[in-house]
């Protein structure tokens, strides 16, 4: 069941993507396998599925320790600095929001990250404002390989809701690359409700996990 759910979202992205003229190998599938069994995580693996993602450092870890060397991993939670000797070996850490964050990465390891941006000011959610992340980008120039932004959008039952913070990511990464940070040329954006609103706004990354894991 699992890796025909897996098939029909990688239709989907396809489909997407063709229907926002964009080639579908410039879209990353992330399986967010969070709280599931290591064995359910192999099965999607020997699917051909390669990256995967973690909310929590010690279960990255774990499943790194215990899963195919070949897996990608990324880090869509938010992280503790005593936790970012988990993440030496992520694929990407998707959910920066600080300078402390990036120096406790750098002393392990040169971790490819996207930057948090909270563009509802949500106070339940992590990131940076857009308003600050100028100047977060400037200071990580020396500290990280910067590869782009991340969102969550505000819930809503309706995918479309979620079209004005996926265009405004875009807009911000375009805004910032002009300033210099050239780098910013990933979009991680979308999960299983409106990946393909997502993709639509130009999302590279989409962070599946519902869909293709079914429910917790």
């Amino acid at each position: 069941m699992i890796v025909e759910r897996l098939a029909a979202i990688r239709t989907q992205i396809d489909a997407a993507a063709r229907a926002a003229n964009r080639d579908p190998a410039d879209i990353g599938l992330v399986a967010v396998s969070k709280t599931v069994p290591a064995e359910r995580v192999a099965e999607v693996w020997a699917a051909g599925q390669r990256d995967f993602g973690e909310n929590y450092a010690q279960e990255l870890r774990d499943k790194s320790a215990a899963l195919d060397p070949g897996i990608r991993w990324h880090f869509i939670g938010r992280f503790q600095k005593n936790k970012a000797r988990y993440l030496a070996h992520a694929h990407r850490v998707h959910a920066l929001e600080s300078l402390d964050q990036a120096d406790a990465l750098a002393e392990r390891a040169r971790v490819p990250v996207l930057v948090a941006v909270n563009l509802a000011g949500e106070a339940t959610k992590g990131g940076v404002t857009p308003g600050a992340l100028g100047r977060l980008l400037d200071g990580l120039a020396s500290r990280a390989p910067v590869r782009g932004l991340m969102c969550i959008p505000p819930p809503a039952e309706d995918p479309e809701a979620s079209a004005p913070f996926f265009a405004e990511l875009r807009e911000l990464a375009a805004s910032h690359r002009a300033r210099g940070h050239d780098d910013l040329s990933e979009l991680s954006m979308g999960m299983s409700h409106d990946f393909q609103v997502a993709i639509r706004e130009g999302a590279t990354w989409v962070r599946v996990g519902t869909a293709i894991f079914g429910s917790r």
